[in-house]
């Protein structure tokens, strides 16, 4: 059977972004492979870039040169192994962090949060909010990201000035290459060009992707995804969404729109999905279905006022002290993620599966008769399940795939501009 472990968000990590294997990459240009290299390793010498790139040393040289002349890179002061004291200290590469500074903001139906990262990856500050979970104008939304950036660069005594980019994560349907939120729960409209108004408004670039998929980044940069070439991230919260990394890359699909595992028929004219489909996995493992089967089955209303969040709470309570009926909801919830996590499988092969999300504290979903269920529906080779594992990151594991988001972004930029630069010389 599947096994199941938990994961932190790691802490005083070196280094950030997919840490990919030796001699296993040569599509993307060298100069980005370099770069991308010094970032993964935090530091690292330029003899050990050779050797994991197969290239020359000069062509290392050089192209490092290039990037300590754009104010990417620099040259760190390492103690040589088993020498300490004793010559001159190793020197190695370096990106410099304080080179560049960017936001990542989540919004979703019930919280907010936002983490500040510079150059190198390195978490400088964050903020976390709770709002009533009702859909936003675009131009409250634009109000709310403004408010978020400016409290959290605050706290270390910036402002908006300071940044080079704003990463955004949001549940629903986004097409990140334009930047437009086609739907989402919590916009009150569709094809909404949410990050040209919020760029406009910041005076920054702003990049805006799928929360789910921002999760999956955030694991590839920061957490259990970065040494794995293949894993899938699964969130389960308002919604139920998914992130999959194949070959280190973030996959959206053709268009972009790709990964909805929330949205594939796990019943036809089955329960009203939020989307306006009937069927929706996630109209069966999400906050809203549990929260529907809670007030047919145990009479629980919100007719009081109460959140959501609390009405889930009572409901879990009444599962943990015994009640029949609030057990068998999770139950019922947990056989169908497990139809989703068996077609994961299926699908994609992947070498993890991770759970995220703030329904993971409900261990039920998760339970051993989850995991039995899954590997009945999985395709019998003989071989192992991927292993399952539950980020514990909290709150800011999406906004910090939204910084993750942003870094990427404006790091391309940046190293295309530097080799037109450099080739026009």
């Amino acid at each position: 059977m599947s096994s199941v472990r938990r994961t932190q968000r790691p802490e005083g990590r070196l280094g950030c972004g997919p840490l990919i294997p030796p001699l296993s990459e040569s599509l993307r240009p060298l100069r980005q492979q370099v770069f991308e290299r010094i970032r993964a390793a935090g530091q690292i010498a330029r003899s050990q870039i050779a050797k994991e790139l197969s290239v020359s040393p000069a062509s290392v040289t050089t192209l490092t040169q290039e990037l300590i002349e754009a104010g990417l890179i620099e040259e760190i002061s390492a103690p040589r192994e088993n020498e300490a004291g004793r010559g001159r200290p190793a020197v190695a590469l370096g990106v410099r962090a304080e080179a560049h500074r960017v936001v990542g903001l989540k919004l979703s139906d019930g919280s907010l949060s936002a983490v500040i990262t510079d150059f190198a990856g390195n978490h400088l500050a964050d903020h976390v909010l709770d709002r009533m979970p009702e859909p936003l104008t675009p131009a409250e939304a634009v109000s709310l990201i403004d408010m978020l950036v400016d409290t959290v660069t605050a706290k270390i005594g910036m402002t908006r000035r300071d940044l080079s980019a704003v990463g955004i994560a949001m549940p629903g349907f986004i097409e990140s290459s334009s930047g437009t939120v086609l739907w989402s729960s919590v916009l009150a409209e569709i094809h909404v060009p949410l990050a040209d108004l919020a760029g406009s408004r910041l005076g920054v670039p702003v990049f805006i992707d799928n929360d789910a998929n921002l999760c999956a980044l955030a694991e590839l940069w920061f957490g259990a995804g970065r040494g794995r070439s293949d894993f899938a991230v699964v969130t389960i919260e308002q919604g139920l969404g998914m992130g999959l990394v194949l070959n280190h890359r973030l996959y959206r699909g053709a268009r972009g729109l790709g990964m909805e595992l929330g949205h594939i028929k796990v019943q036809l004219d089955g329960a009203l999905c939020r989307c306006g489909q009937r069927g929706c996995l996630e109209a069966y493992t999400a906050d809203y279905a549990l929260a529907r089967e809670a007030t047919v089955a145990l009479n629980l209303t919100n007719r009081d006022g109460r959140p959501m969040k609390v009405l889930l709470e009572s409901l879990y309570d009444h599962a943990k002290a015994g009640n029949g009926a609030a057990r068998s909801i999770f139950r019922r919830a947990g056989r169908y993620l497990a139809v989703g996590l068996s077609n994961i499988v299926n699908l994609f092969d992947p070498e993890l599966i991770i759970l995220s999300g703030e329904r993971m504290r409900f261990d039920y979903l998760y339970a051993s008769e989850t995991l039995a269920e899954m590997e009945n529906l999985a395709i019998r080779t003989g071989k192992p399940l991927p292993p399952i594992e539950i980020s514990t990151w909290g709150h800011l594991l999406w906004a910090q795939g939204a910084a993750a988001l942003a870094l990427s972004a404006i790091s391309e930029n940046l190293l295309l501009s530097t080799r037109e630069s450099f080739a026009a010389q």
